[in-house]
C-alpha cells in the first residue's frame, strides 16, 4: 500500500520522491505505466460507453550536482505518438532552507496529484463541467476547473517559483504563464500578464498535513478564445493519518471574475483504509458546481491491491449524478506499475 504520509510530504515539496532508481550519483530514474478498462453506462445514452487501453507512460530523470538538481519528465498520453515534455526544470537550493525553481512545472496545490501513482482512486474527485480549454465543447479534452493537480491540462505552467521550507512548514510563490505562451506582442498591443500562486503547507502536527492557496490566471481574449477570464481559484485541504487510516477533506473556490459569472465552489471527503499490507480501499463523496444553477456529485468506493511492491491494482465504481439529469454509473480497472 502507498506510504500515505510519505506521498503527502512528497506532494508538498517537503521530501523528494519516495522511489527511484540510481543510475550514478546525479542521476536517477523513476515513473510509471498505467493502463484500465472502463466501462460506463450513462442514462443519456442508447450503450454504454467501453475502453480498454494504455492511459499514460512517463519517464522521470532526475539529476542532482551540489546545490543544482532537475527534473525531466518524459510523458505520453496514451496514444503513442504525442511523446511530450510535461515538466522540465531546475532549482537551486540555498543553505538557508529557500530554493529557486525555474523552468516547466504543475501546481503546488490540490490534493489529487497529476499522476496515477498519487491518486487513491482510478478517477478524479471532479468531473469536467465548463470548457476549460477554450474549443466551445465539453468533452474529454477538458479537464476540471477545479482539479488543480492536473498538469496535463490548464495548471501546467513555464515560469519561476521561490520556495521556502523547514521541519513543519513549506512556503511557495510563483510567476508564470501558460507553456508557450508569449506575454506581450507587438501585433495590435496584446498582453497577457504574468499570472501567480501562492502555497503554505504546514506539518507541525503529528500525523496531519494542510495545504492553502491561491492560483490565479490573467488571461488574455484572442479569436479562439473570446471568452477568456482572469480566474482565481483558492484551495484547502487537510489530509490525517491514523493508524492504518487515512481521512481527507478539501474545499475549492473559483472566482471567474467577469461580469454576470457566478463563483463555483467544490469540495471532496476521503477515507483510505489498509486492511492490510496488500490489500485497502478507499471511500470518495465528492460535489463540484459547473454553472450558476447546475451541479454534480460523484461517489466513489475503490478497492486496490499491491500484487507486487513496484505493481498495484484498483477497481472502482463510481456514480455520478447532476441535477440535469445526466446520471452515469462507471465500473473500471486499473493497473499501476511504478519503477
Amino acid at each position: 500500500m502507498k506510504n500515505k504520509l510519505l506521498a503527502l510530504l512528497a506532494t508538498f515539496g517537503l521530501v523528494g520522491s519516495a522511489s527511484a532508481v540510481k543510475i550514478n550519483d546525479n542521476i536517477s530514474i523513476n515513473g510509471f505505466i498505467d493502463g484500465s478498462w472502463s466501462n460506463t453506462d450513462n442514462d443519456a445514452n442508447t450503450r454504454d460507453e467501453n475502453d480498454i487501453g494504455l492511459d499514460e507512460v512517463e519517464l522521470n530523470i532526475l539529476v542532482n550536482a551540489g546545490n543544482v538538481s532537475g527534473e525531466i519528465h518524459l510523458d505520453d498520453s496514451g496514444d503513442l505518438d504525442d511523446l511530450d515534455l510535461e515538466q522540465v526544470h531546475f532549482t537551486y537550493s540555498f543553505e538557508n532552507g529557500l530554493s529557486a525553481q525555474i523552468g516547466v512545472f504543475g501546481s503546488a496545490l490540490g490534493f489529487e496529484r497529476e499522476d496515477p501513482a498519487g491518486l487513491y482512486t482510478f478517477s478524479r474527485a471532479y468531473g469536467a463541467g465548463t470548457d476549460t480549454n477554450g474549443d466551445g465543447n465539453i468533452d474529454g479534452d477538458d479537464s476540471s476547473i477545479y482539479n488543480l493537480g492536473n498538469i496535463d491540462d490548464m495548471y501546467r505552467a513555464e515560469g519561476i517559483r521561490l520556495s521556502y521550507s523547514t521541519d513543519s512548514i513549506s512556503i511557495s510563490a510563483a510567476v508564470f504563464n501558460g507553456v508557450n505562451v508569449v506575454e506581450e506582442t507587438n501585433a495590435g498591443g496584446t498582453e497577457d500578464n504574468l499570472d501567480f500562486e501562492v502555497a503554505v503547507a504546514f506539518t507541525g502536527i503529528e500525523n496531519l498535513a494542510i495545504s492553502a492557496g491561491i492560483h490565479a490566471k490573467n488571461g488574455q481574449s484572442t479569436t479562439a478564445r473570446p471568452n477568456a477570464t482572469d480566474p482565481s481559484v483558492y484551495n484547502i485541504n487537510a489530509a490525517y493519518t491514523l493508524d492504518k487510516l487515512l481521512l481527507v477533506g478539501e474545499y475549492s473556490n473559483y472566482d471567474q471574475d467577469v461580469a454576470n459569472a457566478p463563483d463555483l465552489a467544490a469540495w471532496m471527503l476521503l477515507a483510505d483504509y489498509d486492511i492490510n499490507d496488500k490489500m485497502g480501499i478507499a471511500v470518495r463523496y465528492s460535489e463540484y458546481e459547473t454553472g450558476a444553477n447546475t451541479e454534480s456529485d460523484r461517489f466513489t468506493i475503490a478497492p486496490n491491491y499491491s500484487i507486487t511492491e513496484s505493481l498495484g491494482a484498483i477497481v472502482e465504481y463510481s456514480s455520478d449524478d447532476d441535477n440535469a439529469g445526466n446520471d452515469s454509473d462507471t465500473i473500471a480497472l486499473e493497473l499501476t506499475y511504478t519503477f
